[in-house]
């Protein structure tokens, strides 16, 4: 059942803030928005060459630019420290937790205070709340798992029950391993797997759940413009894959053999902590829950979404 507030903002051009938009997913998320003529207000720690709008903000000094007056329609909170960059160091793991959690509890602080409140708050966080789990299938209503990335996640979507309580639908958004040829983990395997020397990671037992960029921003725009969305929402495709068939597709789709497994403790003395999180521990992640709340995936087979990224197949 849409409601009143549904239907008006499907059909009115809204004013969306977004935050981490200079970033791989929110460049593409405002291409998206704006091609849907949706006006887009980027927060930014320095003026930045943008043609859209722009305010100031300074999570670790606690300073925002926003009038109480601005008139928002929409926010999206995609910033924070890039995990899958550099060793995890003590002060790596400081700027990861800290990045998260000073600029969502300056984003909320300001947001709740607009005149004017938005209709609808849209969140990251990651599949990583729900830590290293086997094959075990995971709805939004598993438990969190036990280390470092499932505390942080934890932490970071607490801050938006406050967005909540103060009346504002709100949907935080556990995002899988996003593919693109340019950025992310999928970038950083196309030449080693090109040069013929790609293979499983460990065992390749462990599930990655992923999505396509396209549908990503598809997903997020649906997020804000479907009132029937609230609360956690696993945005992953249909098909979570084990490490081993995410391999074999890739090497069919490239054309190259994948030969070269990388041993779990190799992969601990090259990448420390980071390695062990992001590329030896997995969740099968299900997104049952947007699917019948009536998102369509345009790419929910891993091999057309590889076809598309890698070789430009429609």
């Amino acid at each position: 059942m849409f409601s009143f507030d549904f239907v008006i903002m499907g059909i009115l051009n809204l004013n969306i803030l977004i935050s981490g938009s200079t970033g791989f997913v929110g460049n593409n998320l405002v291409d998206f928005l704006t091609k849907n003529n949706h006006k887009v207000i980027r927060l930014v720690r320095k003026e930045e060459p943008y043609p859209e709008k722009q305010i100031y903000w300074n999570p670790n000094s606690g300073k925002m630019d926003i009038n109480k007056d601005e008139k928002i329609d929409a926010v999206v909170h995609l910033a924070g420290e890039n995990v899958g960059e550099g060793k995890w160091t003590e002060e790596k793991k400081k700027k990861i937790v800290e990045s998260r959690l000073k600029s969502t509890k300056l984003l909320v602080e300001n947001i709740i205070k607009l005149e004017t409140k938005p209709k609808v708050f849209v969140s990251a966080s990651a599949v990583g709340f729900y830590g290293n789990r086997g094959d075990e299938k995971l709805t939004e209503e598993s438990k969190k798992g036990n280390d470092f990335l499932s505390d942080t996640c934890q932490e970071w979507e607490k801050y938006t029950k406050i967005v909540q309580e103060s009346g504002i639908r709100t949907v935080v958004t556990r995002i899988g391993v996003v593919l693109d040829d340019k950025h992310g983990a999928l970038s950083k395997m196309i030449f080693p797997f090109k040069m013929g020397v790609g293979g499983i990671l460990g065992n390749g037992k462990q599930y990655m759940s992923w999505i396509d960029i396209q549908d990503l921003v598809r997903l997020i725009d649906f997020c804000i413009s479907n009132d029937s969305v609230n609360g956690v929402v696993n945005a992953v495709s249909p098909n979570s894959v084990t490490n081993s068939k995410f391999t074999s597709t890739l090497g069919k789709v490239l054309s190259r053999p994948t030969l070269f497994p990388l041993p779990q403790f190799v992969g601990k003395i090259i990448f420390g902590e980071m390695g062990d999180a992001l590329l030896f521990s997995g969740q099968n992640v299900s997104s049952e829950k947007i699917v019948n709340l009536g998102f369509k995936f345009n790419y929910p087979d891993l091999e057309k979404s590889l076809n598309r990224i890698i070789l430009g197949k429609k």
